[in-house]
């Protein structure tokens, strides 16, 4: 059965179009309701949300569809999405919804979906909800209509919580940390775990306003914070996204770290401990093959997975691997969450740059990657990646390639764009594959 709503990370779009409208959120709220009201013990849901100014409105929706079939909410107000797994299962609710779009720009929102056990749902459940959505809504008698409030201490629960995953005899004393929250759900929890743990935080990417969520703030637009650690002469410069499930790391020099370097970083650490389990690193097709040449020097796979943080998690599961994420900053640390956790993986980053007293220029450097480039096709129709040409020139690319590079070629999950990404150990034969491919595809479409 295809997919109405959902996509690859819950449901997504512009705010007020196509399927995210209060209407479709309150349905939402009354199909997932529906779908976990088992046993006989009184329902709950834990919802949270970034700094949107939709926020608002997607939230009334859910609170309505959720309490008119019976269960009860509780409201937390902006935290990040890891923030909402955790609060699910420690406030054992049978269910936690995240209302965030991540690192779209204002105008779109989201509903992510987690499990009594703080997962994010499986296909197979999120198309069971699909399936209700569609029918009639189980509504019930006015005596069990459910409640709704509001909770205070959620920011104070998850600071006390990801700080648990730096030692106790661990300080960031005399480290001088910016800090740029995207405008976004973090503004208040990260800079605040960082500075408990004793370092100097330059704040920024903190004022929300309801529309300037990672507008040129965040990890997705880092001119700004490369600026400032280097104006201020930082140690170090951190970089979550909307949500904060995704971590960028900057250098003192102002150079970008992506998440390949951080998970090679911590993947090495944890071995020298012997806390990595798992045996290697679960990542996505689009990490670099630098970091699968290191990882393999180390004694260490690196087993890739489709692009999206739930399938790395699911791997991970399957595997029993604790350390996973995406080149983009996806970073999930299953010792410490369920879900990729923006902050949990910078107190990781910090804890490094204390204990081995080296600059993150020097520490970060992981490995050496290879030229990768990455381009996109936006198409208007139809299915250019079928077509007999498009797919006698990647055939061509990818034999050129073989034993010297890798080629991914994917349709976006979101929008009518074919991702062409190639890496290799020589640039220029990188850059003329995917610009053959990317016009063979224009070409098509």
């Amino acid at each position: 059965m295809a997919r109405t709503y959902f996509g690859t990370d819950g449901i997504r779009g512009r705010t007020n179009e196509g399927v995210m409208t209060a209407e479709t959120a309150m349905k939402v709220g009354q199909a997932a309701g529906t779908h976990f009201l088992r046993g006989g013990h009184k329902h709950r849901v834990v919802i949270g949300k970034d700094t949107r100014l939709s926020g608002y409105m997607v939230e009334s929706a859910l609170v309505a569809g959720f309490t008119s079939v019976g269960m009860d909410v509780i409201m937390t107000g902006p935290l990040p999405t890891p923030a909402i797994a955790l609060l699910t299962r420690e406030m054992r609710a049978d269910l936690g919804v995240m209302i965030s779009a991540s690192h779209n720009p204002f105008e779109d929102n989201g509903i992510k979906l987690f499990g009594p056990d703080g997962y994010k749902l499986s296909d197979e459940a999120e198309m069971a909800i699909e399936t209700l959505m569609t029918q009639q809504p189980l509504l019930v008698s006015p005596e069990r209509i459910g409640r709704a409030r509001r909770i205070d201490d959620a920011s104070g629960r998850y600071i006390h919580a990801v700080k648990q995953s730096v030692a106790s005899d661990v300080r960031f004393d005399g480290l001088k940390v910016v800090v740029d929250c995207a405008n976004g759900a973090a503004y208040k929890v990260a800079p605040s775990a960082i500075w408990e743990l004793g370092a100097q935080v330059i704040a920024m990417g903190v004022e929300p306003n309801g529309t300037n969520i990672n507008r040129d703030v965040g990890s997705t637009s880092l001119d700004a914070i490369k600026a400032r650690v280097v104006e201020e002469g930082a140690h170090i410069g951190i970089a979550l996204d909307g949500d904060a499930d995704r971590l960028i790391v900057i250098d003192e020099k102002g150079n970008t770290v992506d998440g390949d370097q951080i998970m090679g970083l911590i993947a090495t650490r944890l071995k020298e401990r012997g806390d990595l389990r798992g045996g290697g690193v679960v990542a996505t097709v689009m990490s670099n093959l630098g970091l699968e040449r290191y990882l393999a020097s180390q004694g260490l796979t690196l087993e890739r997975t489709r692009v999206g943080d739930r399938y790395v998690l699911e791997r991970m599961r399957q595997g029993g691997f604790n350390v996973g994420g995406e080149q983009s900053g996806h970073m999930i640390l299953s010792d410490y969450g369920t879900t990729g956790d923006g902050t949990v993986a910078a107190l990781r980053v910090l804890a490094s740059v204390v204990r081995f007293g080296k600059p993150a220029s020097e520490l970060l450097h992981v490995f050496d990657p290879v030229p990768q480039l990455l381009k996109n096709v936006r198409y208007s129709g139809g299915k250019p990646l079928e077509n007999e040409s498009v797919k006698a020139v990647i055939v061509e690319a990818e034999k050129e390639l073989e034993g010297k590079g890798r080629l991914v070629i994917r349709p976006s999950g979101t929008e009518p764009v074919i991702r062409v990404m190639a890496e290799g150990d020589d640039a220029r034969q990188v850059e003329t594959v995917v610009d053959r491919i990317c016009d063979a595809v224009r070409e098509a479409a």
